[in-house]
């Protein structure tokens, strides 16, 4: 017996790992790790708080619990963004 190809993630986005560096969120096709040395604002937060991420449009993401709004160029690009809450 033969298994099927998975399909497609029925989620739009999902964090798919935690660990004590950062985490790593799916998006689409892509898979982008956020460390914590560089988006401090979840290094202190629940892992549930961290897991309930909405995606607002194709590249708007907002976590509600923790009142954190990032784009996607934000987390590719963090070096663009240098303003970093101490």
């Amino acid at each position: 017996m033969k298994s099927e190809i998975a399909g497609k993630s029925t989620l739009e986005v999902e964090v798919t790992n935690i660990s004590t560096h950062g985490f790593w969120l799916m998006h689409g096709d892509g898979e982008f790790f956020l460390p914590f040395s560089e988006f401090p604002w979840f290094k202190n937060a629940r892992i549930s708080e961290i897991a309930d991420v909405q995606l607002l449009n194709g590249q708007h993401l907002f976590w509600e619990k923790l009142d954190i709004d990032l784009t996607l160029n934000m987390i590719q690009n963090p070096k663009n963004y240098p303003l970093i809450s101490k």
